[in-house]
């Protein structure tokens, strides 16, 4: 399994998931699918494994992964949804062959088409968007509160009201940041003699 990918967890969202390859969207972006080998790599982690990936298919993945995040940003924030992003959502959507399987665990698996294409994995991708825009699912699309990162997650949480689309990186880089104000504001205090 690749180091760069966290394993898919149950719970995750996997439309959001596949938005966030492309991190720090307001600050330094950061591709984390720059290579078709790479997309194949993230594709396999999360449960949807392809045999090959062109570089045309990339481009798809991509173009696919920012018309989540136009649409899901849009719906955050209770705005109307682009045109183009719904329309790529939705061809993305059509053009795969999956299926969803039961395994003798009883967990839900996707089975791709006989080939396992790219356009496969990006059918279930999109559906799962579709899912989550039109609320199908119990949570709600909210923006990351990192003003470097702001992507779109899906909040699962009782209260609904969680800030950062992951605790791990974007929550403790700004506590971070924050505690390392306060201590410059108080150690700027201590040596002026402000209280």
């Amino acid at each position: 399994m690749p180091a760069a990918f966290p394993a898919f967890r149950l719970g995750n969202v996997l439309a959001t998931s596949f938005t966030a390859t492309l991190t720090e969207r307001c600050g330094n972006a950061l591709e984390r699918i720059p290579t078709p080998q790479r997309l194949i790599d993230w594709l396999e982690v999360n449960g949807l494994a392809v045999d090959s990936c062109t570089r045309a298919q990339l481009d798809l993945a991509r173009e696919l992964r920012e018309s989540i995040h136009a649409a899901a940003t849009a719906a955050a924030i209770g705005e109307d949804l682009p045109e183009s992003a719904v329309r790529i959502i939705n061809d993305r959507s059509v053009q795969g062959r999956a299926a969803a399987v039961l395994t003798p665990e009883g967990d839900r698996r996707w089975r791709l088409g006989p080939a396992s294409r790219v356009e496969d994995a990006l059918s279930v991708i999109a559906a799962d968007a579709i899912g989550i825009i039109a609320g199908e699912r119990d949570g709600r699309l909210a923006l990351c509160a990192s003003p470097t990162c702001r992507a779109a997650f899906f909040d699962t949480s009782q209260s609904r009201t969680r800030k950062w689309c992951d605790m791990n990186t974007c929550g403790n880089r700004q506590k971070k940041a924050r505690f390392n104000a306060n201590r410059r504001k108080n150690g700027t205090a201590a040596r002026t003699g402000i209280a």
